[in-house]
């Protein structure tokens, strides 16, 4: 049985008392509201709507003002149960987080105000395949830039799991290695850090339950990948390249320059421009890129975090020609659209604050988040490259204007 010790729903129940608010102690007993003790009577005309991983329970209450809820018990697989309720002013029961297609028995009984249960009645349903099972089924890892490539598909994008492990030298044993959570439609992502040696690597879905698909296990070997060396990085200023700001250092050059924290210069493009807001690069050679992390401009002395110049929306093109030409970009294109000597290596959005908060009233986790830098993966079919465009489409604020302050690319020199 797997080890699921870093895999833990931890509910956070906080009890407060609060300025002039008192807290009355409680002494357990509890007066029942109502004084009729007879037994109710059970649910009828019993219908069942199952759907993928539950069942909806329709019936009629007994003839009596005194029921308070309805109660199903039932077992989601071997060991553990759940319980709902459903008032008095409803006539479905929702059962969930069953962990296969089969026939479960729900206990159903009735529950009066004095708090008198009925005589039990016991339904069966029939819950069609569970969502985690039917994203395990197109999960797939493939190789990818220091790590493995993991896909799947989730229409209804339901919350579960992904679970990526690989086999450890030290242990002998397949060990956890990443804990993805999603509700995304498709699942698209990467896990690195590892050398080129091939080792087994596995993945497996869950589910808020606790259910827990099969492994698939493959052999991969990850693909080579290095932090291009920005030493050898240059400035390739092309006629189509926006503006820069006047009379300040906020240069191209800048973007290589490793100073992420906002106080030093990074890139800006002169106000009074539309998009795409563009500058263009030389990597110094010939790269398969697999990845790169971009640093917004994060707050100092100004709130620019989520907001101001910043890039909201934005594509990288590039070229693999001797002396590629200058082209005037669109604001948005498909991945792979050639336009003169360049290609659209992808098209990317930077995330939202990760506290969910409006980006003007972003916190300082969100900063520390911008400061950190963001990941962005290339696809495994991007052509090599030798030149770098960059093309804003939209920033946080909206304006005529886009500033950025680092790029580092990884990748396969070739």
């Amino acid at each position: 049985m797997r080890n699921l010790k870093n895999y833990i729903y931890v509910p956070l129940i906080m009890i407060l008392c609060i300025g002039g608010l008192s807290c009355k102690k409680n002494d357990g007993n509890r007066e029942p509201v109502s004084n009729d003790k007879s037994k109710p009577g059970v649910v009828s005309d019993i219908k069942v709507e199952d759907y993928n991983g539950g069942s909806n329970i329709i019936y009629s209450l007994p003839n009596s003002n005194n029921i308070l809820y309805v109660k199903a018990r039932y077992q989601i697989r071997p060991g553990v149960f759940r319980e709902t309720k459903s008032s008095y002013y409803s006539d479905t029961l929702n059962v969930e987080g069953f962990s296969k297609e089969a026939g479960y028995d729900v206990t159903l009984t009735t529950v009066s105000r004095a708090n008198v249960q009925s005589d039990p009645l016991t339904v069966t349903v029939h819950p069609k395949n569970p969502p985690y099972l039917m994203i395990k089924g197109s999960t797939n890892l493939s190789s990818d830039f220091g790590g493995v490539h993991v896909t799947a598909d989730n229409p209804e994008k339901n919350e579960i799991g992904l679970i990526v492990v690989a086999f450890d030298k030290s242990t002998n044993k397949m060990e956890i290695q990443d804990q993805h959570f999603t509700t995304d439609k498709v699942i698209d992502y990467s896990v690195r850090g590892y050398s080129t040696d091939e080792r087994k690597f596995g993945v497996y879905v869950t589910d808020r339950f606790g259910n827990l698909s099969d492994t698939l296990e493959k052999p991969i070997q990850p693909l080579f990948e290095t932090l291009l060396d920005k030493s050898q990085f240059s400035l390739y200023r092309l006629n189509s390249d926006t503006e820069l700001l006047s009379g300040n250092s906020w240069t191209v050059q800048n973007l290589w320059d490793n100073q992420t924290n906002g106080n030093s210069p990074g890139w800006h493009t002169q106000p009074g421009h539309t998009p795409p807001f563009v500058c263009t690069f030389n990597v110094g050679r010939t790269y398969k890129l697999s990845r790169f992390v971009m640093w917004e401009r994060p707050d100092s002395d100004n709130k620019f975090a989520f907001g101001h110049g910043n890039p909201k929306e934005f594509s990288l093109w590039g070229s693999n020609v001797a002396s590629p030409q200058g082209a005037n970009l669109p604001v948005s294109a498909p991945v792979g659209t050639v336009i003169g000597d360049w290609f659209n290596i992808g098209n990317f959005k930077y995330p939202d604050p990760p506290s969910g908060l409006p980006p003007l009233a972003h916190n300082e986790a969100d900063n520390q988040f911008v400061l950190a830098g963001v990941n962005f993966n290339v696809q495994l079919d991007t052509p090599p490259v030798h030149f770098v465009r960059v093309a804003v489409a939209s920033t946080w604020s909206g304006g005529n204007f886009a500033h950025i302050m680092e790029f580092s690319f990884y990748g396969q020199p070739l």
